[in-house]
């Protein structure tokens, strides 16, 4: 019984010792595979290493399993393997760091920011921790207002595997060189990412407007090591691209290259003068004229992980001369790659994983200043440009607001794909209608649609557009963006509704408005409402000495509105009538009438100038009543009939006709002639 004990003992001892010795084995490759960066190989190893490890060193297996799914972008498996190295105390405040990258890349922001919180709180650098917190925060708020772009896959030329760097070959924007790892290419699996090696490939848009499938390029330029981001010159005579080379037991560095054109095909690739195989060189951009080619680099002299270099072309010596570093106003602590230039030479576009962004890589642009150097802050181009995945390699179609980048976000064909976008263009439209206000007296006719109204519009830009309302009374016109525009009516007698057909008074009720600063298609509506030509039109109440016609100095206020529309329709000639009520006798009430009115007139023509051709006095005395007297009877008080015989006594006014021209108006000019601008207008233009 005891030996079998013993044996029994001896047996677990064995087995336990295998284990462990099998479990360390295992986990030192699990190890070696991660410091190989063979991240897939790195997470399976530590899942069999986890059951049979100790205690201690089950948290550091979470944690590196996790860093290991973060590198190779799977977000919610790495998620799962830091809250379990959490749970399992590991003790590195990194730990909440890299979890809250992990939830920031899956846009859940307010659980990222409790997490750079926590990192925070545990120790952890501060300063990252609350840019973190600072970019989440601005995260969620380009992701609840985006920018206007539109973001298309582009599935003709995306492969199931990686797809990425896109860059123009020629100068009408109809051909593409790009990065890709597809089946088919020049070298075998790379070990340490399980796929293809990455090759330069050339798609054009076909004469339906659709992309080719990418066709590799010579072999001067790929080969069966890894190349990347090539980028044409302008001329077309020159290609700049990244190549890693491999050697067997050495990790070669990565440096540019360039190929110059020979007939239809591509010379023999040489390194760059300036790449030591010491340091990594990658992301080549060379300027519009030539002259600049910027790249990224770990180089000393540098701000941190990568950074963005620069160097200038010698034409006369027919060199490159020394990389010189674009400055901490890009560069940061972190990681800033794929820089391409605008054709202007005045914006830099480039990732980076620091800059306050979404998640990942995000894109950035820095704008040059007076002195071409880049010192400006930076700007986030926000989503959706940027995700909360890597985001990179945009290129742009000269001016235009459309062009190409690289993104690994959720939805693409493969892992990373490219992607088209453009800004298409603000849709600005006024519209509105031409109402009536009917007649003022009896109120009928009003809110009925007014037609053959003529609507100007002047825009800031110079811009001056006339048409007319529709028999429905309604306009409407297309607006540009960032312009202010002014809104008013002319009308005349061929201006009519259904109840008013002898014209409308012109109005000098405006609008104004702006489409500056909005940044959203928009349909302004502006309404105008008109006063038709009634055969007596109502003048605010015109006041005289008692039982005479002269005018009382207040009465002169009121006949303002009378000058106004002589001057706001200068064709129209009108009759000024006065009248009285029906008290007194008819004679002498007929004089005063007329003399009131003559009264009305001599003022206008007189003090106001109007042209007497355009006014008529006419006095009506009590012949024609609005009150007849025995509606006024009826009145149950004396001042109930007093204040109806005072709506008798009344000035008002009737056009006559449309047709009257002032002979000292400017003459019109000649059909075909232009017009000169006065000295304002053109100070204005």
């Amino acid at each position: 019984m005891k030996n079998t004990t013993k044996f029994t003992l001896t047996a677990a001892i064995l087995i336990i010792f295998v284990a462990n010795s099998f479990s360390q084995k295992l986990l030192k490759k699990a190890d070696a595979a991660f410091e190989a960066r063979q991240y897939d190989n790195a997470i399976n190893m530590y899942k069999q290493a986890y059951a049979s490890a100790s205690k201690d060193k089950k948290s550091g297996i979470m944690y590196k399993s996790g860093y290991a799914a973060q590198r190779i972008n799977k977000y919610k498996e790495a998620e799962t393997f830091y809250q379990k190295a959490i749970a399992a105390n590991y003790d590195d405040p990194t730990v909440y760091l890299h979890l809250a990258e992990v939830l920031k890349n899956q846009m859940k922001y307010p659980e990222a920011i409790v997490e750079y919180n926590n990192y925070k709180a545990k120790g952890g650098d501060a300063k990252k921790a609350d840019i973190g917190v600072k970019s989440c925060e601005l995260a969620q708020q380009w992701k609840d207002a985006p920018q206007r772009y539109k973001i298309e896959n582009m599935s003709l030329i995306n492969s199931k595997e990686s797809d990425y760097s896109p860059s123009f070959s020629d100068k009408k924007y109809q051909t593409l060189v790009i990065t890709s790892r597809r089946e088919g290419g020049l070298g075998s699996s790379e070990i340490n990412l399980g796929s293809n090696h990455s090759d330069l490939y050339e798609t054009k848009i076909d004469k339906n407007g659709k992309w080719s499938t990418p066709f590799i390029l010579p072999p001067a330029v790929s080969s069966p090591v890894n190349e990347g981001q090539g980028w044409v010159s302008k001329k077309g005579d020159m290609i700049f691209f990244t190549r890693c080379p491999e050697e067997k037991n050495i990790q070669a560095k990565c440096g540019l290259y360039m190929a110059k054109k020979q007939g239809s095909t591509w010379g023999v690739a040489t390194r760059l003068p300036f790449c030591n195989d010491s340091v990594q060189f990658g992301h080549p951009t060379l300027s519009a004229d030539g002259k600049v080619l910027y790249f990224t680099s770990r180089m000393s002299g540098g701000y941190g992980g990568l950074d963005i270099w620069k160097c200038t072309y010698d034409a006369k010596a027919n060199v490159w001369g020394q990389p010189i570093n674009v400055g901490p106003a890009i560069n940061t602590e972190g990681n800033e790659m794929y820089p391409t230039i605008s054709d202007d030479g005045k914006k830099l576009y480039f990732s980076s994983d620091t800059h306050p962004g979404m998640g990942g890589l995000d894109i950035f642009v820095a704008e040059a200043g007076a002195d071409g150097k880049f010192n400006k802050a930076v700007e986030n181009m926000k989503y959706p440009i940027n995700s909360s995945f890597d985001d990179f390699g945009i290129i742009l179609e000269g001016k235009k607001p459309r062009g190409y980048f690289t993104s690994n976000r959720e939805g693409g064909k493969g892992s990373d794909d490219i992607y088209s976008f453009n800004l298409p263009p603000l849709s600005f439209n006024v519209k509105g209608m031409a109402l009536s206000k009917g007649d003022d007296r009896t109120g009928a006719g009003r809110g009925e649609a007014v037609e053959l109204v003529k609507v100007k519009i002047i825009g800031s830009d110079g811009s001056i557009n006339e048409f007319n309302t529709t028999k429905d009374g309604n306009y409407n016109f297309k607006l540009k963006e960032r312009t202010t525009y002014t809104i008013t009516t002319i009308t005349d007698k061929s201006t009519k509704s259904v109840s008013f057909t002898k014209g409308y008074l012109a109005s000098k009720d405006q609008r104004v408005l702006s489409t500056v600063g909005v940044d959203k298609s928009k349909d302004f509506i502006a309404d105008f409402e008109l006063s038709p030509v009634v055969p007596f039109i109502r003048m605010p109440q015109i006041l005289y000495e008692l039982g005479k016609a002269d005018l009382l100095p207040q009465s002169k206020d009121s006949l303002s509105f009378l000058y106004q529309t002589l001057v706001d329709n200068p064709s129209i000639v009108i009759e000024l009538n006065s009248h009285t009520d029906s008290r007194g006798d008819a004679a002498k009430n007929q004089e005063l009438s007329q003399a009131r009115a003559q009264s009305c007139v001599d003022y206008l023509v007189i003090e106001k100038k109007i042209n007497p051709a355009r006014i008529q006095a006419k006095g009506y005395g009590k012949t024609q009543l609005l009150i007849t007297d025995e509606v006024i009877e009826k009145a149950k008080t004396k001042e109930e009939k007093e204040a109806l015989h005072a709506l008798n006594r009344r000035t008002a006014f009737k056009i006559l006709n449309w047709d009257f021209v002032d002979p000292n108006a400017p003459k019109t000019p000649e059909k075909g002639k232009d017009v000169k601008k006065s000295n304002e207008d053109e100070d204005e233009e």
